[in-house]
C-alpha cells in the first residue's frame, strides 16, 4: 500500500466504528497476553505469603480490567492454579519456577474466562471514546471555527466512554462471577439472578459496586486521555509512531494510576467484601440476609477512605501504588500503541480507497 499523506482525523478518511473495533480488539488481545503473566505471578506470590485479602476470593487482572474470582475447589480434587505449592523468592524466581515446573502456559492461568467479558468491554470503551471525541471535536470546530482539539475534549470523551462501558459491564461481570463461583449453567444462572434481585432490587443488585468503580475508573480515564493527547500535542505527534504511543501511554497511565490509587484501594476491598458476603450466599440464606440487612451499616467510599486514613495515614491511602503503576503502565502502553497503530493503518487504507475512487471518477 503506497503511503499517502493525510491530516489526522480528516473526516474523509476517518476510520469507521467497525475498523475501531478491529483495532481495539487486536490491542486488547496483545495487552492481555503480555500483562496477564505479571498478575498471575503476583497472585501466586501473595498466596504463598498468605497475603491475599481473603481466602474465599481474589482480584484478578488480565491487563484490561479487574475481575473478582472466587477461590473454588476443583471437583477433580486437583489444586487450583492460584493455590499450587511453590517456594518463590521473588518475581523473577516465580516466573522461572512456574515455567519450568508447570509449563509456560501456566503463566496465563485463568485468562480464558476473563477474556470473554474483557475484550468486548475494551472494544466498547475504545469505540465509545473515539466516537465521542471525534463528534465533540467536529461540533467544537463548527461552533468555534478552530480545528485544533482543546484539551478538555479527550478528558470529557475518556470519562464519558468509561461511564458507558462500566455501566454495561457491571451486571455482566456479576453474572460471570456467579457462574464461575457456583459452576452454574446458563439456565441456572437465571434463578440465581432472580434471588439476587429479590434481595437487593434491580438497580442496587445488578449495578452493585458501580459507584466505587466509577470513582476509580472515570477519573483514571479522563486523566489518562488528557495527558496522552497533551503529550502528542507537545511533541507535535499528530500521527504518532508505535514507539511514541508506547512511551506516552506508559507515562499517561502512570500519572493516572498514581492519582487514582486511593480509589483503587477502596474498590479492591469492596470487591472482596462483595465476594465474601454475597457471591457465596445460596438461595436458602436470602431470608436470613434480609433480616441482617437492616443491622448492617453500609460503608461508603468516603467512610472507607477516612477509616484507612485514621489507621495508616497517607501511606495507607496509597497502599500498593508501586505495583499498581508497574501493572497499569505497561498495559496502557501496549493497548494504546497497538490501537494507534491499527488506527493509522485503517486511516491510510481509507485514504488509498478515497483517492482511488477520485481518480476513477476523473477518468470517466
Amino acid at each position: 500500500m503506497a503511503s499517502i499523506y493525510h491530516e489526522p482525523d480528516d473526516p474523509r478518511f476517518r476510520i469507521t466504528p467497525f475498523q475501531q473495533m478491529a483495532a481495539s480488539c487486536t490491542g486488547a488481545l496483545c495487552t492481555s497476553l503480555l500483562v496477564t503473566p505479571l498478575d498471575v505471578v503476583k497472585i501466586r506470590l501473595q498466596a504463598q505469603q498468605k497475603a491475599l485479602l481473603s481466602n474465599k476470593c481474589f482480584v484478578y487482572c488480565n491487563g484490561l480490567m479487574d475481575h473478582l474470582c472466587p477461590c473454588v475447589t476443583s471437583p477433580s480434587g486437583q489444586t487450583n492454579w492460584y493455590h499450587r505449592n511453590g517456594q518463590f523468592s521473588g518475581t523473577i524466581d516465580a516466573f522461572v519456577k512456574i515455567s519450568r515446573a508447570e509449563g509456560i502456559y501456566s503463566l496465563w492461568s485463568g485468562l480464558g474466562p476473563t477474556l470473554v467479558l474483557a475484550i468486548p468491554a475494551t472494544v466498547l470503551y475504545f469505540v465509545a471514546y473515539e466516537q465521542i471525541r471525534t463528534r465533540v471535536k467536529d461540533f467544537h470546530a463548527m461552533k468555534v471555527g478552530k480545528i485544533d482539539q482543546p484539551y478538555w475534549i479527550p478528558l470529557f470523551a475518556g470519562a464519558s466512554a468509561r461511564v458507558v462501558s462500566a455501566s454495561v459491564v457491571s451486571p455482566l461481570e456479576l453474572i460471570r462471577t456467579k457462574m464461575q463461583s457456583r459452576k452454574l449453567t446458563y439456565l441456572e444462572v437465571g434463578g440465581a439472578l432472580r434471588s439476587h434481585i429479590q434481595l437487593h432490587g434491580v438497580v442496587p443488585g445488578l449495578w452493585k459496586g458501580l459507584g466505587s468503580t466509577l470513582l476509580r475508573d472515570v477519573p483514571f480515564s479522563g486523566i489518562y486521555w488528557l495527558n496522552y493527547e497533551w503529550l502528542k500535542s507537545v511533541f507535535n505527534q499528530k500521527t504518532p509512531t508505535f514507539g511514541f504511543s508506547f512511551g506516552a501511554g506508559a507515562i499517561a497511565g502512570s500519572i493516572a494510576a498514581i492519582c487514582t490509587t486511593p480509589f483503587d484501594v477502596v474498590k479492591t476491598h469492596q470487591q472482596i467484601e462483595m465476594g465474601e458476603k454475597e457471591l457465596y450466599a445460596g438461595s436458602k440464606q436470602i431470608s436470613n440476609a434480609k433480616n441482617l440487612q437492616g443491622k448492617q451499616i453500609r460503608k461508603t467510599t468516603l467512610s472507607i477512605l477516612q477509616q484507612i486514613w485514621q489507621q495508616n495515614g497517607i501511606s495507607g491511602i496509597f497502599t500498593g501504588v508501586v505495583p499498581r503503576v508497574g501493572k497499569v503502565a505497561p498495559a496502557c502502553a501496549i493497548m494504546v500503541a497497538t490501537f494507534e497503530y491499527g488506527k493509522g493503518f485503517f486511516e491510510r487504507y481509507n485514504a488509498e480507497e478515497y483517492y482511488k475512487k477520485q481518480r476513477s471518477i476523473e477518468l470517466e
